[in-house]
């Protein structure tokens, strides 16, 4: 969601800061701002819009060597200038940013600030009002931050600068995302480190609960006591090339046609040279000793997590329940004798898989996060991690990093099932590199689909997804996908289920997408599509070659029945990329949604 920039050294501040927040738009926002200091004081410019417009309104004229930079995604108020960071104190000699959400803000302004002008209806604004109270009774910056953080409740990852030191970026965190990027002769900030790899691939990780003061030359990691905390550096495993469009006009399109490359990837990055599966020993430890395997995760990785149960269960014999985070969070289910907790996450920063996963380690229960950011706050906190390995996604509706967490889970199953003993004939790299190949031949055939997306969906209001078996899972993520990018209201649903309730809502002219790619299934699903053709939909049928018959609208490769996700999805992402992209909407950056949900 929402995103933070900050850097002091010698450069001149503004084009850092704008860079780094261009970098930053993946993760969804509604207005941005940036603050820098120099000799004649803090200059902030604000904007409700893109950064594209904030680049307008910054004065090039101005030369500062620091300051913060902010894109958000509201919460408290609505997306204005007004509510956009940062934010100031009173007497303006504070001015702040922030990620995440203050619960007891109102609390805090009844308590400290009820003389106190709020300029906006932020939570935020909250924050450094606070600030500024706190130090006319200390007269110590440092002293007055950590205070105020200690008095807050909830998230937060906040840059402040105080208009009187020039020398010092006051920066903190709890449970939202942060880094401390380390240069020659300067120092960055920023919530993800794409934002800042251009300058620096050198990163120092913030806990929960710490203060961090940024010089040019050093930095301070303190606890909310001041008690000073060593940390080493670590090196961000991205490259900044990755995050490139190139050609491509849409970070999507690139994303869909790069799933390819990111299953013969994992191919080699879980494969010894002996053609051996690769594992953690931890991890397979952990996969044979537990009695349950709990996934948490949320969107399209719950999606890929009912499919991992899929393969789990089926290979390796072992229970599986696939839970949403932010219901497992409040509503947490009885728990086997010995269970494994898996948590899901492209990001590895999804605040509501991070709240069940501290509640559980409080238990002592083992976690094992799948994510596509190493060194992320999900990765680091639980006990073992697998890495997907599919490269900076930049697109908020996900793709290679969905086919890819499906491909490490059928790995992660298999090497279970071949650990326990158990007999299979399934061989996961030979068919994860059958299904590499058939990707391709369907990426190849984006006009057909363009055509399908202009027959179906250029004009529909609303459409549905039918599947049964694992395709079922599928529709779940097809329609989250067309939902997403296009705003047509859509819905996945198990085949079986259309004759109590969801056939009503068939009218003429509806569009119904089903999947036909398991055999056990194929007449169950096609007597269903009948049974919606007859109430006037307009169908169309996407079938696994082996299966397809005359009048399917789509045929894709054969590849392993339990492996049909991976590649039925594809002309299933393109779909929604083109009834986007012909209802004009924002592909990459679609209204209201953001790439990394790090708010509960």
């Amino acid at each position: 969601m929402c995103g933070i920039v900050g850097y002091i050294g010698q450069d001149d501040t503004k084009e850092i800061l704008l860079n780094g927040l261009e970098k930053l738009e993946y993760r969804g926002y509604d207005s941005a701002g940036i603050a820098t200091l120099n000799d004649a004081g803090v200059q902030v410019v604000k904007v409700k819009g893109r950064i594209a417009a904030l680049r307008e309104s910054v004065d090039n004229s101005v030369h500062a060597t620091m300051g913060i930079g902010h894109t958000r995604w509201a919460t408290h108020g609505v997306p204005s200038e007004e509510n956009a960071h940062p934010h100031q104190s009173a007497s303006g000699r504070f001015t702040l940013v922030h990620n995440g959400v203050i619960e007891n803000y109102q609390e805090l302004k009844e308590k400290y600030l009820r003389d106190v002008h709020f300029a906006s209806e932020t939570d935020t604004e909250v924050i450094v009002q606070l600030i500024e109270k706190l130090f006319a009774e200390t007269n110590n910056t440092a002293a007055a931050f950590r205070k105020a953080m200690s008095l807050l409740k909830g998230s937060y990852a906040i840059g402040m600068i105080d208009h009187e030191h020039h020398d010092t970026l006051y920066v903190a965190k709890n449970k939202s995302p942060l880094l401390v990027g380390l240069g020659d002769g300067f120092n960055v900030v920023a919530s993800d480190a794409m934002a800042t790899l251009k300058v620096t691939d050198q990163y120092v990780e913030i806990h929960d609960r710490e203060v961090v003061l940024v010089h040019r030359r050093y930095i301070e990691i303190q606890d909310l006591n001041g008690n000073s905390i060593m940390r080493e550096p670590y090196t961000a495993q991205i490259d900044a090339n990755d995050i490139e469009k190139g050609t491509y006009s849409h970070f999507m399109l690139k994303e869909i046609d790069e799933q390819p490359f990111v299953m013969r990837k994992i191919i080699n990055e879980y494969q010894t040279e002996n053609n051996e599966l690769k594992m953690d020993t931890g991890v397979r430890q952990a996969m044979n000793s537990c009695d349950r395997i709990y996934i948490i995760a949320a969107g399209t990785s719950y999606h890929a997590g009912l499919v991992g149960k899929e393969f789990i269960e089926k290979l390796a014999n072992i229970p599986v329940e696939v839970h949403i985070a932010s219901e497992f969070s409040y509503n947490t289910p009885l728990l086997s004798e010995k269970p494994l907790f898996i948590f899901i996450s492209q990001s590895g920063e999804t605040a509501d898989s991070r709240a069940v996963l501290v509640k559980i380690k409080e238990m002592g229960h083992p976690a094992l996060t799948i994510t596509n950011v190493p060194g992320s706050t999900l990765s680091r906190e639980a006990d073992y991690t697998l890495n997907l390995y599919a490269g900076p996604e930049i697109a908020v509706a996900s793709t290679k990093a969905y086919t890819a967490q499906i491909a490490v889970l059928a790995i992660l199953a298999v090497d279970t099932a071949k650990t326990k003993g158990l007999s299979l004939d399934f061989d996961p790299m030979r068919e994860l590199a059958i299904v590499a190949n058939a990707m391709e031949v369907l990426t190849d055939q984006k006009e057909a689909i363009e055509d399908l997306a202009r027959k179906y969906l250029r004009t529909a209001r609303n459409a549905f997804f039918i599947g049964r078996s694992i395709d079922y899972h599928v529709c779940l993520e097809a329609a989250l996908k067309l939902k997403e990018i296009s705003y047509i209201q859509a819905e996945g649903f198990a085949g079986g289920e259309l004759k109590h309730g969801t056939i009503a809502l068939i009218e003429e002219g509806t569009p119904v997408i089903a999947l036909a790619t398991q055999k056990n299934v194929n007449y169950s699903i096609r007597g269903n599509v009948q049974e919606v053709v007859a109430r006037g939909a307009n169908d169309m049928v996407i079938s696994m070659k082996g299966l397809e018959q005359d009048t399917d609208a789509f045929v894709i490769p054969h590849v392993h029945e339990l492996l049909t996700p991976l590649v039925s999805v594809v002309p299933l992402q393109l779909l929604s990329y083109y009834a986007a992209l012909h209802r004009d909407c924002d592909v990459d950056k679609p209204r209201n949604l953001a790439k990394s949900v790090t708010v509960e």
